[in-house]
């Protein structure tokens, strides 16, 4: 029997277009020739124009936490001040991380499933002339919520700090101006919004924080700033480049090009918000913000007497559909739903539907087709609006 392809409605890794996967099986040319030169400076041309940026993007093959990582790498020494706002679960990775770098950690802490204040997080971050660095997170994934970046960003132009974003699940999903909004380091993955496979990461870099990592004397290599631009200054890599999957990115660049990023952000936020009144109505408590600038991840509960993982399980084992769990705080109480990257509304309406069936059969008392009807009627009403 032929196993049918799992439909992947998690928040990373999201599904890959087929003309995306193509490009991955194609001959791979040697990556010091001028055919893959060209397809690089493509590829750095068209991320600056996703990040909205003149600053170089700096490419990585690596997870997206590597990027992240590389902030630190370049930025922080021993005893250096670190802010991190967190309202979530990788808000507090990069607060760990800070602490594996010897940095002297403080963190902004809000309740999982909020939006944090914009007003006093800028506060905060210039309040203190002190601070080295500032990681703030654009799209907490682990809770659906969004960070107020514009505000953040524009609130806080008189700082010290260089402001460094986790924007790995929002960018190409949620509006997000680099340089107008004057983020010096946002860095995000291929593996979301972008939908390439897992394996490449990136770092947009501003003057700002390249001047203070090469003043920086802290040892680095392979995540030096300075060494990855000085070679793509030039068109290439300083070390062997993930050749395949920078042809799928020239692939699926080329695919946000041509329908519009504003038009992709816009049809995200229809997404969600279609998404969270299906959730709505098959009577399941909603855990993520209820605003339409959350729509990128919605995370959501259960009835009480609802196994909700082995539902999850039914979803992944009995319908192909695979949907994310919890993590930190939420593991084993909520399921979570991306709506960005190559997801649609025709795999959501998929998702929905058999979510239904398996509420029915666990005894969850819903009617059949409630939550798809209330998500497509929603679903119109936003593309309309």
């Amino acid at each position: 029997m032929t196993t049918r392809p799992a439909l992947l409605l998690t928040p990373g890794p999201t599904p890959v277009p087929a003309e995306v996967a193509a490009a991955g099986a194609e001959p791979i040319p040697h990556h010091r020739t001028p055919a893959f030169a060209a397809t690089f400076s493509r590829v750095l041309q068209g991320l600056a124009r996703v990040y909205r940026t003149t600053n170089d993007v700096v490419v990585f093959a690596s997870s997206g936490t590597m990027a992240m990582e590389s902030a630190f790498a370049n930025l922080l020494r021993p005893g250096a001040r670190l802010l991190v706002v967190s309202a979530g679960s990788f808000g507090d990775r990069w607060a760990g991380m800070g602490r594996a770098y010897g940095a002297a950690v403080e963190v902004l802490a809000y309740p999982w499933g909020t939006r944090p204040d914009p007003v006093e997080v800028a506060a905060r971050i210039t309040a203190d002339r002190t601070l080295d660095m500032a990681v703030v997170v654009h799209s907490e994934t682990s809770t659906g919520s969004l960070l107020d970046l514009r505000a953040v960003g524009e609130g806080c132009r008189e700082r010290s700090a260089v402001l460094v974003v986790d924007a790995i699940s929002s960018l190409g999903a949620a509006p997000l101006e680099t340089d107008a909004w004057g983020l010096d380091v946002v860095v995000t993955g291929s593996q979301k919004a972008l939908m390439c496979p897992p394996g490449l990461a990136f770092a947009s870099v501003s003057a700002l924080a390249l001047a203070r990592s090469e003043a920086n004397p802290t040892a680095r290599y392979t995540l030096d700033w300075r060494r990855s631009i000085d070679a793509q200054r030039k068109g290439g890599a300083p070390f062997t480049p993930a050749i395949s999957l920078l042809r799928q990115l020239d692939v699926a660049l080329a695919m946000i090009e041509r329908d519009g990023l504003d038009a992709r952000i816009a049809e995200t936020r229809a997404l969600g918000h279609g998404f969270r009144r299906a959730v709505a109505a098959l009577g399941l408590p909603l855990r993520s913000p209820d605003d339409d600038d959350c729509g990128l991840v919605t995370a959501f509960g259960w009835a009480p007497g609802i196994d909700g993982d082995s539902i999850r399980k039914r979803l992944r084992d009995a319908h192909g559909i695979v949907l994310a769990g919890g993590q930190g705080q939420w593991a084993g109480s909520v399921m979570r739903v991306g709506a960005f990257g190559a997801i649609d509304d025709r795999a959501l309406v998929a998702g929905i539907a058999a979510l239904e069936v398996e509420l029915i059969a666990a005894g969850h008392v819903v009617e059949l087709g409630s939550g798809v009807g209330a998500f497509t009627r929603a679903l119109g009403e936003a593309r309309t609006a």
